[in-house]
């Protein structure tokens, strides 16, 4: 009999610019969220998934560090690294364990500490993701890169900068009433369109923030999770797929490849349809990639995002709430507890517990919940679904 998944708990620390505390204190605030109210301890957990982009932190092999932290040894610990996308790669890591009968419940702590490195260190980090032969030596950095996303869609589809400005105006409604993200508070189309150009045509404020921060997910078997807790979440579908780490070599470039193809995957597993998805989290490193994950996700035509967020579709009460908790934007990017921060959100939808943060932020009788997180520029993708 095949085995079901799901999430029993959710944790997150506070997002900050630079968060004064250790790797292992920044894990033990999501961690200890996470497991509070859980008929669950410590040494009960089979295995932990550490999730961490490498070289921003001092500390080489940080999972042994972090399970010794949080009273996991001597289980399995296993450090897993996609660049911005690896505390979901982790959580589809956990999913396998426990679909397969390996583990029965597994802890995905995802973390980044980015505050040690100046702006021109962690830029410099954040190049070497591309192609260190044929494109980071030239200074190509991801906001270039996803400005030549928005002028390839700019010129395919007619999309505007207001369009684009409209994705921050509304990620930061949402930010101002998440306690826990960096940015709190709103900021209009015409603050977006007056802040400076950092890459032709996104400016500042169309951009996120590199972010200190820790998130966990707890999952289990169908037959622990129920004496864990009594509002089990299910993850009920799970796709990945990459792209070729060199733009050039791009066969599209007015979406990311990576996302279509990991939606396919997960839509086929879960047995829904984009029109089954009540409220979503997607990967709004720039306002582009939100754009370009509305029609990548399915939730509109290509070439129709900038018409979906113009609308209003995408705020709470609209056809496909996205991103309640001011998403990347807002949130900031601590790049290994970016997913795991969107699926504790889902979590909450689902639960019926967002309402706590803040009643505008509830999306009323949420069932599907869908995560869409992306590691680097299109070179990574998972996306995940969860049900009620």
């Amino acid at each position: 009999m095949e085995r079901k998944v799901a999430v029993v708990g959710v944790g997150q620390s506070a997002f900050s610019r630079s968060c004064g505390i250790s790797i292992r204190e920044l894990c033990f605030e999501a961690f200890k969220e996470a497991m509070d109210g859980l008929n669950l301890s410590p040494k009960e957990i089979d295995a932990s998934i550490v999730c961490s982009a490498p070289e921003y932190d001092k500390q080489r092999t940080p999972s042994g560090l972090i399970a010794e932290y949080l009273g996991l040894t001597p289980k399995p610990t296993f450090l897993v690294e996609t660049i911005c996308a690896s505390s979901t790669t982790g959580v589809g890591v956990a999913f396998s364990f426990i679909k397969a009968g390996i583990k029965d419940v597994v802890a995905v702590i995802g973390f980044q500490k980015m505050s040690e490195l100046t702006s021109a260190e962690a830029q410099e980090r954040m190049g070497r993701g591309g192609d260190i032969m044929w494109e980071s030596p030239f200074g190509i950095m991801m906001p270039a890169q996803y400005a030549m996303y928005a002028r390839a869609h700019m010129k395919q589809y007619g999309t505007t900068e207001e369009q684009l400005a409209k994705v921050r105006e509304k990620n930061s409604k949402y930010g101002a009433l998440n306690p826990k993200a960096v940015f709190r508070k709103e900021v209009t189309v015409e603050d977006v369109l007056k802040s400076r150009v950092i890459a032709s045509p996104l400016k500042l404020l169309d951009c996120c923030a590199n972010a200190d921060g820790a998130s966990c997910i707890i999952l289990a078997s169908e037959e622990k999770a129920k004496k864990i807790t009594d509002t089990p979440v299910w993850l009920v579908g799970w796709g990945s797929a990459s792209d070729t780490m060199t733009l050039a070599n791009r066969t599209l470039l007015t979406g990311l490849t990576c996302a279509i193809e990991a939606a396919k995957d997960a839509y086929k597993m879960a047995g829904v349809e984009p029109k089954d998805i009540d409220v979503a989290e997607v990967h709004d490193c720039f306002t582009i990639a939100e754009i370009m994950a509305y029609e990548n996700l399915g939730f509109c035509k290509p070439g129709e995002g900038g018409k979906l967020i113009e609308e209003g579709q995408t705020y709470v009460g609209g056809k496909i709430p996205v991103n309640a908790d001011g998403g990347l934007l807002s949130k900031g990017h601590p790049i290994g507890a970016t997913g795991g921060s969107q699926v504790r959100t889902i979590v909450h939808q689902l639960r019926g517990e967002a309402h706590k943060i803040h009643p505008s932020i509830q999306v009323q009788g949420a069932e599907t919940g869908l995560v869409h997180n992306v590691g680097g520029v299109g070179l990574y993708a998972n996306v995940l679904i969860f049900r009620r």
